[in-house]
């Protein structure tokens, strides 16, 4: 399932129809479900009016087609709670939430918050340990505890911390789903390990990503193997030399002529210049030498 970018018009609103088209190619493609307003949707430069317009577009346009899973992280549980009641109102499937982010918290408060959480929506809660981004991690016993809540789902672990992903998997598989977020780095030894899907940014502009999963379903392990190395070269292209990822995938999208691209929200700023030229060269080079799947 992709973690969906969103597409910002010239006067700074948000572009549907160009997110429309994004949802549609992906599942065209082969994907499951789709995540919007979650981190590579820039969640935290959104509205709540906008995340709430992103929720109707996302349920409308795919209806039972595919699973649709929404962000919802906010500070306050307070807030979740009302986010999740208008993606529940819009048809969507779940929610994605992050622990509250900025101030640092225990486990005690972050426990105490998803119990909020889970007692104040209809919704199944899908966690997000992201904490390079959230600043407070979801650690594995933390997150055992939290696989005893009702509405707990699943999670979307993204430490990128190999050990504390196969802790968490160990942990909590006999009770939630387990999703693998850096699927572009460690997704085929968190599928052998027995992940329950991968959730990443790259879709949106690398299709072996895609492939990644029913490669390695069908069995065809060095294939899978050879896209895992396709993918970490590609991560570290996207953040090096000074690169950050969403804006260098929005550029990536734009440069392919893939719907969904365009300027991140401030204070994110767009490649430009010479930066920009140089990534664009390196991007087409490094995806002609991609050899296709056997």
């Amino acid at each position: 399932m992709p973690a969906l970018t969103t597409p910002f018009t010239a006067d700074g609103g948000i572009d549907h129809p160009a997110l429309i088209a994004n949802i549609e190619r992906l599942i065209d493609a082969g994907c499951t479900g789709v995540i919007p307003v979650g981190c590579t949707g820039e969640f935290w430069s959104l509205t709540h009016a906008e995340k709430i317009a992103i929720y109707k577009t996302t349920a409308d346009v795919l209806g039972d087609k595919a699973w649709k899973i929404v962000g919802a992280a906010a500070i306050t549980a307070v807030e979740v709670i009302e986010l999740a009641g208008h993606a529940e109102a819009a048809g969507c499937d779940g929610i994605l939430v992050t622990p509250p982010y900025f101030a640092h918290l225990t486990d005690d408060e972050i426990y105490e918050h998803f119990k909020a959480v889970d007692a104040g929506v209809n919704l199944p809660v899908v966690l997000y340990n992201i904490p390079g981004n959230a600043g407070n991690a979801l650690k594995p016993k933390l997150v055992e505890r939290l696989a005893t809540l009702e509405k707990v789902v699943a999670i979307k672990e993204s430490s990128g911390d190999w050990a504390n992903f196969q802790r968490t998997l160990y942990g909590v598989s006999d009770q939630i789903r387990v999703f693998c977020g850096p699927s572009s780095t460690i997704g085929v030894p968190a599928m052998l390990a027995g992940c329950d899907g991968l959730i990443d940014c790259f879709p949106n502009v690398w299709n072996g990503c895609i492939e990644m999963w029913p490669t390695l379903q069908a069995g065809k392990i060095d294939e899978a193997w050879a896209l895992q190395k396709f993918g970490v070269e590609l991560t570290d292209m996207f953040t090096r030399s000074g690169r950050t990822l969403y804006p260098a995938t929005k550029a990536a999208m734009d440069h392919l002529g893939i719907p969904g691209g365009g300027a991140p929200r401030a204070p994110l700023k767009a490649m430009e210049g010479s930066a920009l030229v140089e990534f664009q060269k390196e991007l087409d080079d490094f995806l002609q030498s991609e050899k296709p799947i056997a």
